[in-house]
């Protein structure tokens, strides 16, 4: 598989709610499963492929916890799968979570992964310097997509609207050739087009998801049952994300050798994934747990859901409170 054949598999994740919200029904008729292992959905994104550094290095034993990874090539599918009590826990957005707990699914995040730190770009051309250059300018995005949420962010942050450009619905990898070869001018992509489009020389990024921090968190999301029967599995589960975690920072070659197994890259293709990737630590967790924290998880629910709401991709307004359960990072401190 080549870089930009697996990053084609990363579109469902970037995708919001718009699909998950119509996921939620598609695996209605699965019958929840009663091992008492606890179920883990993977899909494809540097954060949740972590879980299998945890896994070959035997954290989830060192901590207890009896663990199956369940990798779904569809990321939408682990959100239905989730949602219908066909897995214990899921990797997911913090923007998808919301379709389902607006539903009432009982569902709450328990762990932060990640926050995308400049994996997600608005890349131009030489020409453009600021964003005063612009205006006019035909941007190329996936729309409804993580990129479309970090224009309409990028042109607030500047005293700008959607209205003051030209934006093209293009699929990510379309959205980056057309940029490359000169037929918009700018475009908003994820890696590894965010690193092709710097190395070829054609473009360099304006503004990165770096620049709206807390706003691209990718979290661990359970199933309120799982939390009160596996709870001793479930913090297990987070301090091995913990040992993942300092094994990433102090090994990148390492990890990204095993992560790279995972979704049939090089190593040295995977790695260009990391350096975007802030891994969350205990502390990055307990601060994104603490409601009095600008960046938590509760404090940028307003934004994501406005951007949801605006853009009719989910229905209602999800309880963020019943949405978040920062004890088991709390009991994992411990």
């Amino acid at each position: 598989m080549s870089v930009l054949s697996s990053a084609a598999s990363l579109c469902c994740r970037r995708t919001l709610a718009v699909v998950s919200a119509v996921a939620l029904t598609a695996l209605s008729a699965w019958s929840p499963l009663a091992q008492a292992e606890v179920k883990v959905g993977v899909s494809d994104w540097p954060g949740w492929v972590a879980w299998y550094v945890a896994d070959q290095n035997g954290y989830f034993k060192k901590y207890g916890a009896d663990v199956k990874l369940v990798w779904f090539a569809n990321y939408t599918d682990s959100i239905a799968a989730l949602s219908s009590g066909q897995l214990d826990a899921n990797s997911q957005t913090w923007s998808d979570t919301m379709a389902p707990l607006a539903k009432g699914v009982p569902v709450k995040a328990v762990l932060v992964n990640d926050n995308s730190a400049g994996n997600d770009a608005l890349m131009v051309g030489p020409k453009i310097k600021t964003f005063a250059d612009l205006k006019g300018k035909t941007i190329a995005l996936e729309q409804y997509s993580i990129s479309h949420f970090v224009l309409v962010n990028a042109l607030e942050k500047h005293g700008m609207t959607l209205k003051d450009v030209k934006v093209t619905n293009l699929a990510a990898g379309d959205a980056a050739a057309a940029f490359m070869a000169g037929r918009v001018d700018a475009a908003v992509v994820w890696n590894p087009w965010v690193n092709t489009i710097q190395t070829s020389g054609k473009g360099h990024a304006l503004f990165t998801s770096r620049d709206m921090p807390g706003l691209i968190p990718d979290l661990l999301v359970a199933q309120d049952k799982a939390i009160q029967s596996k709870r001793k599995d479930l913090v297990g589960i987070i301090k091995a994300w913990y040992d993942a975690q300092a094994f990433i920072a102090a090994h990148p070659d390492d990890a990204a050798r095993i992560m790279s197994k995972v979704v049939s890259l090089k190593p040295d293709e995977y790695k260009a994934f990391l350096p975007g990737t802030r891994f969350f630590n205990a502390k990055d967790n307990a601060d994104a747990f603490n409601p009095k924290s600008n960046t938590s998880l509760s404090a940028v629910a307003p934004t994501i859901n406005r951007f949801l709401l605006d853009n009719k991709l989910v229905e209602g307004k999800p309880d963020v409170a019943k949405g978040l359960d920062g004890s088991l990072v709390q009991e994992a401190a411990k």
